[in-house]
């Protein structure tokens, strides 16, 4: 009888806990890893040769609206490709659970609104057959899962699953005492059956389609301190909020709202004794409220709170390109609309029918400032894009009107260019500020959510090949602790995100040097057709999913050994 199920022999194991690397072998037996040493027996069923290659945990991905995904794609696409091995469903307060006999329509229209889910592919791709959301959680146990799932329960669930859609939604409506005991009920519920904890949306830009808010975003910090009651007093689980910093009811150049809200999470914080995470972007018309969002958190955290900035650790991108969501009208170009994208590059190919898109945008220019509207690449993504990439600096280098430019470099990549617009993140030396604060965790991949305009799931990759390797903000051994142990185990997940003996075996066998990210694409893979963007990854050779191979050099192995994450 073999010891070991899988060797993976000689590589070089940065363990996620920010330890010096060292040359080992893990030895895997079942979903568990049994030994890492210098040199292990020979006679395992399986050997991956990892000489010359990092061998790492999997990465922890603390922010990604997969709920209504993970029904349909165990791979949890695009996350399968970065080297993420765990998820956390629930964020921003938009769950699918609790949920009333007749409420489905109502919680896909609004995961619809806040995430840019199509609603018919979310009541298609699942099953609805829970009322609450330890139901839901034990639905989701039960499906194939290429990576590890867990998830917070949603406050706007929630909330309208107690008070009522429309009364949920009213600003002036708070709930009764009754009501708060209900709601208390809801989520000790959900602890009890495994949620990672309880998520809120504060901010003013998460809107239903009639532009109202989403529940819960005007409710008092009492009725939050009431809801965290379960977590105060099982001693588990997270708070999360898309907090609201920084916008427009703001009083004042001070910002003394948003010190409000973070003051409050402080104090949230010490009463339950739990970690409080919420999204932290910099914004070029607000370029001091980040910065000084992190320096009272460092106040709370002083006070003995819990407060995790959650960051994006690059520019937030609006994928722009003849895929999808080009940046051009008339009726010419509304006809491309009907045509694949070989079938709009054959336009291209076409002189007069190329002109006649060229000449319908009679002033030559696209639907935003094409200063700001950057050629993100047609291979791989180039996303440190200066002046000299933006689409009016490259028309006015060719000579031509910002349209002709882009259909000329259309038609050259055959349809890959992509452009992007930089939405959130515009201040680089403010996201290095935030990578190096000590207390923010990395995060807001989003993957599953913006499915049209966004794709973020390579923020891992990105940290590894940027940050890590190319400019050296982070080691090696930190960076790979930010993207492992630190959300794990802020989650609770102590046994994940850790090479050592005992852990479960969520493993990466990575080529550091070979390590890159191409350009998004976009397919219509989704249920009903629906499309939306997707990114790949080079320089993955394995990743290891409880002791299975789950992806092998970016190709899906079959193998579905996610578990279930519970508190």
């Amino acid at each position: 009888m073999t010891e070991y199920d899988i060797v993976i022999r000689g590589g070089t194991v940065v363990d996620g806990t920010g330890a010096a690397p060292r040359v080992a072998d893990v030895g895997i037996r079942g979903d568990r890893i049994v030994a890492v040493d210098d040199s292990l027996p020979s006679d395992a069923r399986h050997v991956i040769d990892a000489t010359d290659r990092l061998v790492t945990p999997g990465f922890f991905d603390p922010h990604t609206h997969l709920d209504a995904q993970i029904g349909w794609d165990p791979t949890g696409s695009s996350v399968c490709w970065h080297g993420i091995t765990s998820v956390v469903l629930g964020n921003c307060g938009v769950t699918f659970a609790p949920c009333p006999p007749d409420g489905a329509s109502t919680l896909a229209a609004m995961m619809e609104a806040v995430e840019d889910i199509p609603a018919t592919t979310i009541l298609g791709g699942l099953p609805w057959d829970w009322d609450g959301y330890d139901e839901y959680l034990r639905t989701i146990d039960g499906l194939p899962k290429g990576v590890n799932v867990g998830g917070m329960v949603g406050h706007c669930a929630v909330r309208s699953y107690v008070m009522g859609v429309e009364e949920s939604l009213d600003p002036q409506r708070q709930p009764t005492d009754a009501e708060v005991t209900r709601m208390q009920a809801a989520i000790d519920a959900a602890i009890e059956g495994g949620a990672l904890g309880l998520s809120t949306s504060r901010t003013l830009s998460h809107q239903l389609a009639d532009g109202r808010q989403v529940p819960g975003t005007f409710a008092k910090h009492q009725e939050l301190f009431d809801l965290c009651e379960p977590l105060r007093r099982r001693g588990v689980g997270v708070f999360e909020s898309a907090a609201r910093f920084g916008e427009w009811e703001d009083d004042g150049p001070d910002n003394v709202r948003t010190e409000g809200e973070v003051r409050f999470m402080g104090e949230l914080s010490r009463h339950t004794g739990r970690p409080v995470t919420f999204n932290l972007f910099n914004h070029e018309l607000g370029p001091k409220v980040y910065r000084r969002v992190l320096d009272w958190s460092a106040d709370e955290v002083r006070a003995g709170a819990v407060l995790r900035p959650q960051i994006a650790p690059r520019r937030i991108n609006i994928l722009r390109g003849l895929a999808h969501n080009w940046p051009f009208h008339g009726p010419a170009w509304d006809r491309l609309r009907d045509l694949d994208l070989q079938g709009r590059v054959d336009v291209l190919d076409d002189p007069a029918r190329c002109q006649e898109l060229i000449d319908e945008v009679a002033d030559g220019l696209p639907d935003l400032p094409s200063e700001k509207l950057h050629l993100l690449g047609h291979d791989l993504a180039d996303y440190e894009y200066d002046g000299s990439t933006s689409l009016l600096a490259l028309s006015q280098q060719a000579g031509e009107t910002p349209v002709a430019t882009f259909v000329r470099i259309a038609r050259e990549s055959r349809g890959r260019a992509i452009w992007v617009y930089n939405n959130l993140n515009h201040l680089v030396d403010g996201i290095v500020t935030m990578i190096t604060d000590p207390n923010s965790v990395l995060g807001l991949g989003d993957t599953g959510a913006h499915v049209g305009y966004i794709c973020d799931s390579s923020l891992t990759t990105y940290v590894l090949s940027h940050w890590v390797r190319d400019v050296g903000l982070l080691s090696l051994p930190e960076g790979v602790r930010r993207l492992t142990s630190d959300p794990a185990h802020l989650y609770g997940q102590i046994d994940r995100g850790v090479v050592r003996v005992g852990a479960y075996a969520d493993l990466n066998v990575i080529d550091l040097e070979s390590l890159a990210i191409p350009v998004p694409e976009y397919r219509y893979d989704f249920p009903g057709g629906a499309g939306r963007w997707v990114q790949e990854a080079r320089g993955y050779d394995h990743t290891l999913v409880n002791g299975r191979v789950f992806m092998d050099h970016g190709t899906f192995t079959g193998e579905t050994a996610g578990h279930l994450m519970t508190t």
